[in-house]
């Protein structure tokens, strides 16, 4: 038995593009729509740098959200006969959006070989945030992942006889080829992206729900998320992803993250926060020093990004509860903390750190399952 299990876990381990490769459709349907739920995530140990068809240069892995999320409808309606170009018409949050197109349009060319169904279809598709887009809340990751979930949904159609496990880490593979971090989106509570030693079932092709046990303390954790710069960024994360080629500091950076994952795996059983805090903060600042140290440098961090943190320590060493705060590519700040001390933290936020937000805006979030067929 004991053989038979290692035997499974090393084919699964070295799945390749090809077997994404779907079986001939029997029948394909005329018409019809789907819609989805797809949540953002937030990453504790950073996926930062990236090779040829959306590779990790590192491993990641990442609470997985429950208020932040893109809703995904889309109708579709097969052509008088097949072309060879993509077909659809894209609305964002109700309205026309031409400047978006050209992303899908790569997207469909990344995924068609794994959905041949694409090029027989005119797509309407229309998608909305519950969250401000291009602002450093993954909107990637929930756009694309909810976009792949949709189109999934209309292959499960015509391959009715695909397995739950199937479906979700196809799911996860095609939103990678999307945005990479899109891959962690589809299960929760937690999920782990990137081959690694230390997680069984690692793939650097698609993600996977967290395989291990994990300490009490962390269900219901909270992800208060703090709006410093509702704006678009100045330089997005696929500019950032590439300039880590040629990074003076990528090779040790790659380093850490494994060393992190491979650390963060005892924090997570034992549910010590102390090391939980430690790790996650410093992964967080290791994010941006990145991006400060790259040719071209820059910085997306603001004023009150940097207060926001030193409010943070500061409170946390008054008050000995456990809040700490992440980053993500982008100025705002997601402020997390167990359920047990939110009475205490949450009116701390309210006074001391929504001030710095602009407008004072800021989102309640916690951690959530996953994505949603609506």
């Amino acid at each position: 038995m004991i053989a038979l299990k290692t035997i499974f876990a090393q084919i699964e381990y070295s799945m390749s593009e090809k077997d994404f490769i779907p079986a001939p459709y029997t029948t394909l349907k005329e018409e019809g729509s789907v819609t989805y739920s797809s949540p953002s995530n937030i990453a504790l140990v950073k996926y930062w740098g990236k090779r040829e068809n959306q590779i990790p240069a590192n491993p990641s892995i990442s609470f997985t959200l429950a208020a932040c999320v893109t809703k995904t409808c889309v109708h579709y309606k097969k052509k008088a006969q097949h072309s060879d170009e993509f077909s659809f018409d894209l609305l964002f949050e109700g309205e026309a959006k031409e400047e978006f197109k050209p992303k899908i349009n790569t997207f469909l060319k990344r995924i068609v070989a794994y959905l041949p169904f694409l090029k027989d279809y005119h797509f309407i598709i229309n998608t909305s945030n519950s969250f401000p887009h291009s602002s450093g809340i993954a909107s990637s990751a929930s756009g694309m992942s909810a976009l792949a979930l949709c189109f999934m949904e209309m292959e499960k159609t015509f391959l009715p006889n695909i397995t739950t496990n199937d479906f979700n880490r196809k799911v996860s593979f095609l939103s990678r080829l999307g945005s990479g971090s899109a891959c962690r989106s589809i299960e929760g509570p937690l999920v782990q992206w990137g081959e690694t030693s230390s997680i069984k079932g690692s793939s650097n092709l698609y993600g996977i729900k967290y395989p291990y046990e994990v300490h009490e303390i962390f269900n219901n954790f909270h992800d208060t998320i703090l709006l410093v710069d509702k704006g678009e960024k100045q330089v997005s994360s696929t500019v950032g992803h590439e300039l880590m080629h040629g990074h003076p500091f990528a090779t040790q950076r790659f380093d850490q993250a494994h060393t992190n994952l491979e650390k963060l795996g005892k924090v997570l059983a034992d549910g010590n926060l102390i090391d939980f805090i430690s790790i996650v903060e410093s992964e967080a600042l290791t994010l941006h020093a990145m991006m400060m140290t790259s040719n071209p440098y820059f910085i997306l961090m603001k004023p009150n990004t940097l207060s926001i943190i030193n409010e943070i320590w500061k409170f946390r060493e008054e008050s000995n509860t456990h809040v700490c705060f992440t980053l993500d590519a982008g100025a705002n700040v997601h402020v997390l903390y167990p359920e047990n001390e939110k009475d205490v933290v949450f009116p701390f936020i309210k006074e001391k750190l929504v001030p710095f937000c602009q407008n004072g805006q800021y989102i309640c979030d916690r951690i959530g399952l996953g994505a949603k067929k609506l």
